[in-house]
């Protein structure tokens, strides 16, 4: 999970050069003209955090030539920040006290129970003149007193953060040792369309019941095993072998029953599933609904065309026609089951036959790429970018005369992709558009078969008209 960072605080108290300091280079502009920073300004850090800087709160004192509808934007900008962050830094000015905009500030933040660190700016050196009690009054514990422009007391606050990120959400995503990370997948699929004989040339064993009786696999197994790759390395995974899914209105007896929810809780608990399908028959109905299950659960899909040898066999003795090669008759059926599973964008397609052993390490390497994948950051500055653009490019329907908008967004969670979205109304996200923006951040950042959720934030901004 990502740990978002807001800096937040009056107009002129060193917020910009804190953000600069912290990130380590200049982004923000630094200036005495109360004002300058209007929009929020992010930047993902190599600590492992991204950092907000924000305009001066209660601009509208400090600048009176500040358009009135400037003011309300940045406060809006603001707010937006606060809602997003998992932490405040909220400076003051050291040299000053606390003047009534900050006092008014600490009561927005005690009211947002936020975990807030207050930072004392312009301590420039030791001798120094502050009034520590008036800035206990504050609620926010004891102050971290700094000089962003000299560098003073930034090292101890950095750390600080550190340790409070690690608290809340723990440290960052690392890339893990492809010998030591346990992979965890399981098959899904009708009955009978070989799941269990694909677990078996998984582990090299037979320590799944194959037969030809649709059900014999009645409860979920789990077996870790390792696979040694074409370049002999050791990868890792943990199998759940599940039981057919059959139709709620087709089952049988409480054993059928009690087997489908064991299947379907199998699907919560991995990493990756691979949807099994007969290449005999293509993609059915009751296929689509299985998918589904695992798409409801947000978790990215391999899916795998079993007994291909039989599908070619027919194509090779003409009992299939319309295709020269090999090769258009795998892509026209690879193209056919995607128009069928539309809702499962991006996810790798595997040819395979379980009886005749072909390509079953492609399966496992398509299960390795999706957990990387799964595991990236998404730039919080390109995230923004990306969305106003797809936004600019094709707006969202009106609902009730109004038309659905994006004001900011930040990427707060992995496996799967987990995205807060301020927006003006969020009951009017249509899943269409839904699925064109989601497509779009898919194509930017190369996420193809990694599911994503829109945490959706109902937040208004004065700066924009409603239409």
């Amino acid at each position: 999970m990502n740990f978002n960072v807001a800096i937040v605080g009056r107009p002129n108290v060193g917020k910009s050069r804190l953000f600069n300091r912290l990130a380590g280079k200049r982004i923000s502009i630094v200036h005495d003209m109360p004002g300058v920073t209007r929009d929020i300004v992010s930047r993902d850090l190599e600590d492992g955090y991204t950092l907000m800087d924000t305009g001066g709160m209660g601009l509208v004192e400090g600048a009176s030539e500040t358009p009135a509808k400037i003011v309300d934007a940045v406060e809006g900008q603001i707010e937006f920040s606060i809602d997003a962050a998992d932490l405040v830094l909220f400076v003051v000015d050291g040299r000053e006290g606390l003047l009534s905009l900050d006092k008014q500030m600490s009561e927005r933040l005690r009211r947002s129970q936020k975990r807030v660190m207050l930072v004392v700016n312009k301590v420039d050196t030791d001798t120094t003149a502050i009034r520590s009690d008036e800035f206990l009054r504050c609620g926010f514990g004891e102050p971290y007193l700094v000089s962003a422009e000299h560098g003073r007391g930034i090292s101890h606050l950095r750390k600080q953060v550190l340790a409070l990120r690690d608290e809340l959400v723990g440290p960052p995503l690392e890339e893990e040792d492809d010998g030591k990370r346990v992979i965890r997948v399981c098959f899904i699929g009708r009955p009978n369309v070989g799941k269990s004989s694909l677990s078996n040339c998984l582990v090299q064993s037979d320590r799944f019941i194959v037969s030809d009786v649709p059900g014999t696999t009645r409860d979920s197994i789990e077996m870790p095993f390792v696979w040694k790759s074409k370049r002999g390395e050791d990868w890792h995974f943990q199998l759940t072998d599940t039981a057919g899914i059959r139709k709620q209105t087709k089952l049988n007896s409480s054993v059928e029953y009690f087997s489908r929810v064991r299947s379907l809780e199998a699907i919560k608990n991995v990493d990756v599933v691979f949807m099994v399908i007969d290449a005999k028959e293509g993609p059915t109905n009751q296929d689509k609904a299985i998918a589904g299950e695992a798409t409801a659960a947000n978790k990215p899909v391999v899916i795998v065309v079993n007994k291909w040898d039989l599908a070619l066999k027919a194509w090779e003795k003409d009992e299939i026609t319309g295709f020269e090669t090999e090769k258009e008759f795998r892509a026209a059926f690879e193209k056919g089951i995607h128009r069928e599973l539309f809702f499962t964008p991006g996810s790798p397609v595997r040819f395979v036959s379980a009886k005749e052993g072909i390509d079953i390490d492609k399966i496992l390497l398509s299960a390795r790429q999706l957990d990387k994948r799964m595991a990236r950051k998404i730039p919080t500055g390109r995230l923004n970018n990306k969305l106003y653009k797809l936004a600019e490019r094709m707006p969202a329907p009106k609902k009730d005369g109004r038309r659905f908008r994006i004001y900011y967004a930040v990427h707060v969670g992995n496996r799967p992709y987990k995205f807060k979205v301020f927006c003006n109304q969020a009951k009017k996200l249509a899943d269409s558009y839904k699925r064109f923006l989601q497509a779009g951040l898919v194509s930017e950042f190369e996420l193809d078969g990694c599911p994503m959720v829109f945490d959706l934030i109902n937040k208004k901004n004065p700066y924009v008209r409603e239409e």
